[in-house]
């Protein structure tokens, strides 16, 4: 099965996903949010498949992603998160779960770049992207 994504799903799985290691570098906050940042983006930019090729183009259209607080960043993450795993799951059912797979990798390499063991907010906003991913 060959998937048609639009420029607006792109658009949706690009800011569900760069959104996502996001929430995690701002819940990293004083402790390394560049590193966390860089070792999420490189799990995502080595995804695989259709949703793969989506995260690996270069587009300046991922919109919610520069907010002043994780609060005004989440607003738009989650639901994006929510709304990729909804289109996926409509087009292709594997897919959906590479894509739940690709993010969720993603999290724990940001996760992991931190020294010692995750602060409790990342903890929780690991577990709120996790409820995102899972709602549909």
């Amino acid at each position: 099965m060959s998937l048609t994504f639009t420029d607006q799903d792109k658009n949706t799985l690009r800011t569900a996903a760069y959104g996502a290691v996001t929430l995690v570098a701002w819940a990293a906050g004083a402790g390394s949010p560049h590193k966390v940042a860089t070792a999420g983006s490189v799990a995502l930019y080595s995804a695989t498949g259709p949703v793969g090729h989506v995260l690996a183009e270069k587009s300046k259209d991922v919109v919610g992603l520069d907010g002043k607080s994780a609060a005004a960043v989440a607003d738009h993450v989650l639901p994006a998160l929510t709304a990729a795993m909804r289109l996926l799951k409509k087009q292709d059912p594997a897919e959906a779960d590479n894509f739940r797979s690709t993010v969720t990798v993603a999290v724990e390499a940001a996760t992991q770049a931190q020294k010692g063991a995750p602060s409790p907010a990342v903890v929780d906003m690991t577990r709120k992207i996790a409820e995102a991913l899972d709602s549909v």
